[in-house]
């Protein structure tokens, strides 16, 4: 190399694209509170939007018997240097999983599309697991219980509520209480859920029901008959 080519290529600068990203501070949705979720770098602002992040449900809320529940968000939108996602879908570690499986059991799997009060839809999917084998029949009896009681409690639930009841295990507790009515029951969970769409319209705020107080009729004053006293009755001396 001449000495020439050798003192062009020392003069060259190596830029480093990565320090000349900006990082952005991503919150969780309004449901978990809106805390600060993580921090993530991008070149434009544009490309945030779309991006997936994942966190536990421990790191989320401190609570560590939920640290095998994953929760996975996407970013929304971005105001200046912060980020706001939607949630996306949870779901259970392997490890988690295998570790409730076991010999001699039946593994009831169910997969089911549900929609929410103000029109958001998710795929759920749940497992059943029963202390000893079960007929075929009880396996259907169980699918169909999961597919009603997730249908009716979407129905009648908003997105929000609905997400916090399923990753908090409301939703897997009253799954359990219809299936063992069919066939002995050990575990049930709601190992996975992903968001098909977000909700659709937006709903008012319930008002509380005021209960308006009975009207008391006022009662007269009763009025104290006075009782006529006896006139004294005169007494006649006798005659002698």
């Amino acid at each position: 190399m001449s000495s020439k080519k050798k003192k062009e290529s020392q003069s060259r600068r190596v830029i480093d694209k990565f320090s000349l990203k900006t990082w952005y501070t991503v919150h969780a949705p309004e449901m978990f509170g809106g805390d600060e979720l993580a921090e993530t770098p991008s070149a434009e602002e544009e490309y945030l939007v779309g991006r997936n992040l994942s966190t536990t449900m421990m790191d989320l809320t401190g609570d560590y018997k939920k640290m095998h529940v994953k929760l996975t968000f996407k970013i929304r939108d971005s105001k200046g240097d912060h980020c706001y996602t939607d949630f996306h879908g949870h779901e259970y570690t392997r490890d988690y999983l295998r570790s409730m499986i076991r010999r001699r059991r039946t593994r009831i799997d169910g997969i089911f599309n549900v929609t929410t009060k103000d029109g958001a839809r998710l795929r759920l999917s749940i497992i059943a697991l029963t202390p000893f084998r079960c007929k075929a029949s009880h396996e259907r009896g169980i699918r169909k219980a999961m597919l009603e009681v997730v249908n009716k409690r979407a129905a009648r639930t908003p997105f929000d509520v609905f997400v916090k009841d399923l990753v908090g295990g409301r939703i897997a507790t009253e799954v359990y209480k219809a299936s063992k009515k069919i066939h002995p029951t050990q575990n049930v969970d709601v190992w996975k859920s992903r968001v098909l769409n977000q909700p659709t319209m937006k709903l008012e705020p319930e008002k509380p029901k005021v209960v308006e107080p009975k009207a008391v009729e006022a009662e007269e004053p009763k009025v104290e008959e006075k009782k006529e006293e006896a006139a004294p009755v005169e007494v006649k001396p006798t005659e002698s």
